[in-house]
């Protein structure tokens, strides 16, 4: 935190001299009690009473520092959203997504969490949505309309093979297509639970994409101890994580890991501060005015209630 006006912060020794103040009346206002046995009774009420009137005045000490802080107009690095910040969500509608070692499926689970990150996404952030198993298909356009994204999410079903590659692919034509401004963030998050089977390979997209300056984004979903009934047969569809971590590192982007819908939605929320927010300077004086305020009627209020008058 830094202060446009640093040099008011001298005035924070008024609350020091206060204090002071403040203590050496209170002791002189024992002394004085001490000094005539009479009023030994007054002397142990004042005692009982002595902590009250410390809170009140400690309260006040505080409230009157934080106004000289919001004085000295203070600055601090916030989070701000991007205007027109795209990310593409690829999500994997593999045969392996209907695992439910991720209760109650793991494409259920992503579904879920993916609808969250979307109702939860600044207005400002655009938002669209590719499915893949054997190919990709967009499903939805980055936009900011909530309601249609969340409907796209909503109709995602199962199919057979996985293309991350492919899903790369398409999810730069939808970037390419929506036209973010130059130098506007954009993204592509690809949630798989499976390495590449069909199409183009992720090394090609990957490639495309670290050209295109986009990052990826990768999250493996699931656990080494999914399977799915396929046939008659068992199958076990553990997650892989290397090819997904690949792909991100060639990129310039992120690889996570989750394991159940909390998690993946954990993980979500951390895309989203990075993608979707930037730090800027911002002057928070109000923040330290509210304290201050918040401090102050306090001290006011709890001195009126335990001696029926202010301060």
């Amino acid at each position: 935190m830094s202060f446009e006006a640093p040099v008011r912060l001298g005035l924070l020794v008024l609350p020091l001299v206060l204090a002071a103040w403040y203590a050496v009346t209170r002791l002189r206002g024992e002394a004085t009690l001490a000094r005539f046995s009479a009023l030994e009774a007054a002397r142990q009420a004042s005692r009982r009473t002595s902590w009250k009137r410390h809170v009140s005045a400690v309260l006040a000490l505080v409230g009157i520092a934080g106004l000289v802080v919001a004085f000295a107009r203070p600055v601090m690095a916030v989070e701000v959203p991007v205007e027109q910040a795209t990310i593409v969500l690829a999500i994997d509608v593999s045969l392996s997504m209907a695992a439910d070692d991720v209760a109650p499926s793991r494409l259920e689970a992503a579904q879920d969490a993916a609808r969250r990150f979307v109702d939860l996404a600044p207005e400002t952030l655009r938002v669209g949505l590719v499915a893949f198993a054997g190919n990709a298909l967009p499903v939805a356009a980055p936009t900011a309309d909530r309601g249609l994204v969340r409907e796209a999410i909503g109709r995602l079903g199962l199919g057979q093979g996985t293309a991350v590659g492919e899903a790369v692919f398409a999810s730069l034509d939808q970037l390419r297509l929506s036209g973010p401004p130059e130098g506007v963030p954009a993204a592509i998050v690809v949630l798989s639970d499976g390495e590449t089977t069909m199409g183009r390979e992720d090394a090609e997209a990957a490639a495309a994409a670290a050209q295109a300056g986009v990052p990826v984004y990768t999250i493996a979903f699931g656990t080494e101890a999914g399977e799915i009934a396929f046939e008659g047969e068992t199958i076990p569809v553990p997650v892989n994580q290397g090819a997904l971590a690949d792909v991100a590192a060639a990129t310039g982007g992120s690889f996570f890991e989750a394991a159940s819908e909390s998690e993946l939605a954990g993980v979500f929320d951390s895309l989203e501060s990075q993608i979707a927010y930037e730090e800027q300077d911002r002057q928070v004086t109000d923040r330290f005015v509210g304290i201050a305020l918040a401090t102050l009627v306090g001290a006011v209020a709890l001195s009126i209630r335990w001696f029926d008058r202010a301060i």
